[in-house]
Formats: structure tokens, C-alpha cells, sequence
């Protein structure tokens, strides 16, 4: 192994999570920052938490809101079209009657 080239490795580097939790590790810091851990990851804890950045949340519950409301009303659209299709038909069908 070359001299001088490897950084200095810190077998009791403390690791340091924003939840609070730590515990030590080896590294070539000599602490370390971290924002998600085992103890507060949702995969590992069970939970569902929301981390918004930037309205990313706000943004895709607006499109998924949007799309349900052009559904809906396609959907009553539908159900429009074809009442009046059978109301339609009906009045044929007694206008036939009628004529016999």
C-alpha cells in the first residue's frame, strides 16, 4: 500500500441522524450527518410521512383531484347521453304505437 495517499480512517466515527439517534461506525470522517435512519425511515417504521419539497405534494394531489373531476364528469356525461338515447327510443316506440 503507497504511503501518503489513503485518508486517515476513524474506526469510532459517530454517526449522527436528525431524529436523534446515533452510533459509531468506521470512516474517513471523523462524524457524520444524516438526514433518515433504520429508526426513522417510514420503510422501516410503518409510518407514512410526507416530506413536501417544493409543493411536489400540493402539486400532484391537484393533478390526481383534476383527473378524478374530468372522470366525473365524463361519467355524467355518459349517463346524460344515454338517458336521453332511451327517453329517444321510448318516444319512438310510442309514436309507432300511436300510428298502428
Amino acid at each position: 500500500m503507497k504511503t501518503g495517499i489513503h485518508p486517515k480512517y476513524y474506526p469510532e466515527a459517530k454517526v449522527t441522524c436528525s431524529c436523534g439517534n446515533t452510533w459509531t461506525t468506521g470512516s474517513t470522517q471523523p462524524e457524520i450527518h444524516t438526514d433518515v435512519c433504520s429508526a426513522c425511515h417510514p420503510f422501516y417504521t410503518g409510518e407514512q410521512r410526507i416530506v413536501d419539497t417544493a409543493g411536489q405534494v400540493d402539486r400532484f394531489m391537484k393533478r390526481l383531484r383534476t383527473k378524478d373531476e374530468i372522470r366525473a364528469r365524463k361519467r355524467a356525461e355518459a349517463e346524460a347521453r344515454k338517458a336521453q338515447e332511451e327517453a329517444a327510443r321510448k318516444a319512438r316506440a310510442r309514436g309507432e304505437a300511436a300510428a298502428e
